[in-house]
């Protein structure tokens, strides 16, 4: 089944005039690995810094068409995201996947079915020590994202906004 189309650029002209921060847009420099280009979900929010232990076991779970959040502090040290755990997402029904943060194995991220937005890549996998926080809010490049934000991200940049905006 496919999502419905949206363009970001026509969501922030409909709430440029938004100042309640319901509606927020991430600063630029995320860049789109994954094999779907445009894709929104509600958010189930991650803080994991160079530990992707509760990004695989999150991913495994069964995603509902919601966008997994993951602020990995900006860390461009270690890859929180390689191709095996973008393919089980992508079969366990996630949307995508935000990271504020490194991704790896770019070929495969490529291939698999499953939006990947990310500040970047580097081939170093992450310690595996079990460390993270789910369903906490974060700050990534100055913007709040919450467990249940909705997410929408194309070519032009990501959406963060406290309902659902398309039809």
């Amino acid at each position: 089944m496919s999502q419905p189309r949206f363009s970001t650029c026509d969501l922030c002209d409909t709430h440029e005039g938004d100042v309640s921060g319901a509606f927020r847009v991430l600063a630029p420099g995320y860049h789109s690995y994954g094999g779907v280009r445009h894709f929104f979900g509600p958010a189930v929010v991650l803080r994991a810094l160079e530990d992707n232990s509760k990004v695989r076991d999150l991913l495994a779970t069964p995603g509902g068409g919601r966008v997994l959040v993951v602020d990995g502090g900006g860390s461009m040290r270690r890859a929180l995201v390689g191709g095996n755990l973008a393919v089980n997402g992508a079969k366990n029904g996630w949307a995508g996947i935000v990271v504020h943060g490194c991704v790896r194995d770019v070929a495969e991220l490529r291939a698999a079915d499953i939006g990947i937005r990310a500040l970047g890549t580097h081939p170093m996998r992450t310690a595996k020590l079990g460390t993270g926080e789910v369903d906490v809010p974060v700050q990534i490049g100055g913007v709040f994202v919450r467990p249940g934000d909705w997410v929408y991200a194309d070519d032009d940049g990501i959406v963060i906004s406290d309902r659902a905006l398309h039809a």
